[in-house]
């Protein structure tokens, strides 16, 4: 177990690297406001069962946004990666599919990101069917 938490502290490393060259900033401060995001809406269901939200929003402002394109990266699956690794050591059992979406906003209350949360339901593969008939 020691090699491969290594190599998944070595994973992370890369990914917060790109961030710090993608956005010019300490790329922990929005994986960790994800890791708060989930922390702060957990619901204890019992002793051994602990939901989180499974759908995650990332608002970018505008220059954040454009870096990420320009550079053509998939943030957004190393986002949903990273949280989902927070997620396994925490315990938590997800509200469905995660999912970290990330969009542009020029709205975003500090200038740089905004993170919110909530339960995405899981749509079966009939069920999306049945709502395109």
């Amino acid at each position: 177990m020691g090699a491969l938490s290594t190599l998944e502290q070595a994973m992370e490393h890369g990914w917060e690297a790109l961030w710090a060259r993608v956005l010019c900033r300490e790329p922990v401060e929005l994986l960790e406001a994800l890791r708060r995001e989930c922390d702060s809406h957990v619901v204890v269901c019992s002793e051994s069962r602990v939901v989180v939200p499974n759908a995650y929003d990332v608002e970018l402002a505008d220059f954040a946004y454009d870096e990420l394109v320009r550079r053509g990266s998939s943030v957004g699956q190393a986002l949903t990666d990273s949280l989902a690794r927070h997620g396994e050591r925490q315990g938590y059992e997800w509200a469905g599919p995660l999912t970290v979406h990330i969009s542009r906003s020029d709205q975003v209350p500090n200038g740089r990101y905004r993170v919110t949360s909530g339960a995405m339901p899981h749509v079966s593969a009939e069920g999306f069917q049945q709502a395109i008939r």
